[in-house]
């Protein structure tokens, strides 16, 4: 039986979003005019529909760039050459829904990001690209 694409994604272990909820990332105070919960809602239930993950963390660092998801590779896109995609300024509902369909294609590795996406691609901090390297 041919697989469907969301089957050989998910079989071989889906992209991971980790969304950054710390202390600018998230909040709508700091960032107004943004709805953060509806933008988790959305990914959230695309990931539920797509078969990737979501995650989230306390604060990644680059809060000058909030909001802040890392798009992680599957095992599929780190074996054809993928790796983490740090996203800066996630603030509004485009910017989220070309995460989600980047996400829904495969992500790293495995599709290419929609032009307007990478154009948000941001330099993880230094401490991460430490961390990641032990």
């Amino acid at each position: 039986m041919p697989s469907t694409p969301r089957t050989s994604l998910t079989g071989s272990g889906a992209c991971t979003l980790v969304v950054c909820r710390g202390c600018c990332c998230g909040n709508p105070r700091k960032r107004p005019g943004t709805d953060p919960a509806w933008q988790l809602d959305l990914l959230r239930a695309a990931a539920a529909e797509h078969g990737f993950q979501v995650r989230t963390t306390d604060c990644l660092g680059p809060c000058d760039q909030a909001d802040v998801i890392v798009v992680r590779p599957s095992a599929a896109g780190r074996r054809a050459g993928g790796r983490a995609a740090w996203i800066g300024f996630v603030t509004d509902d485009d910017s989220t829904e070309e995460v989600v369909r980047w996400a829904a294609a495969g992500g790293p590795g495995v599709a290419e990001p929609p032009v307007a996406l990478a154009l948000q691609f941001i330099r993880p901090p230094r401490d991460a690209r430490v961390r990641s390297r032990r």
